[in-house]
């Protein structure tokens, strides 16, 4: 491909800067900053009490409260068919006890977060990472005190119990989300 000398790529260049300079001109003289023109989208505004209001009601949101209760919920179905299908009283506690580990610490950091403390502005980020720790934590200990705690444990049935839990709060908000979209 031949490349055109510096003097022609210049000349040829001037028109699209011609018509360039012509569109900012005339948004210019239209009123509007930029040269998008009468078609672009009319400038944000704040919305009124009353209006964030009435936008809240159309779209409600999952509360931490809600999300934990599905957890806790789908845990206890998911031990409840782990045990009968089982047949094994140890399989349906140790199932259990995968619920509690998945909510037990959730619970707690949730009303770390969003308990009282946290509706008087105390914690922030900082707070958030250390009640994250601490779930951490706990999750941690009662894992390793399943053994102890848990006699005769199937960890099969925890840890498959303990996961789909876990996984069940992303559920539980694409239910939600996909239940809110339907009825805009």
């Amino acid at each position: 491909m031949k490349s055109l000398p510096s003097s022609e790529s210049h000349e040829a260049s001037k028109p699209l800067r011609r018509q360039e300079d012509q569109q900012k001109r005339q948004a210019q003289d239209s009123g509007y900053d930029s040269f998008w023109g009468e078609d672009a989208d009319p400038p944000i505004s704040s919305l009124t009490r009353t209006e964030a209001q009435a936008l809240v009601a159309k779209h409600p949101s999952m509360t931490v409260w809600q999300a934990l209760a599905s957890q806790a919920l789908f845990g206890v179905l998911v031990a409840l068919t782990w045990g009968l299908l089982s047949r094994s009283p140890a399989s349906l506690m140790s199932a259990l006890y995968g619920v509690a580990v998945a909510v037990v610490p959730s619970g707690l950091m949730a009303y770390g977060v969003f308990g009282r403390r946290a509706a008087n502005g105390v914690g922030g980020v900082g707070g958030l990472l250390v009640w994250e720790i601490l779930k951490l934590l706990m999750v941690g200990a009662m894992l390793a005190m399943a053994p102890v705690w848990v006699v005769p444990l199937d960890w099969v049935a925890l840890l498959v119990t303990l996961v789909l839990s876990l996984k069940m709060v992303g559920v539980a908000l694409l239910i939600w989300q996909r239940r809110a979209k339907n009825n805009v």
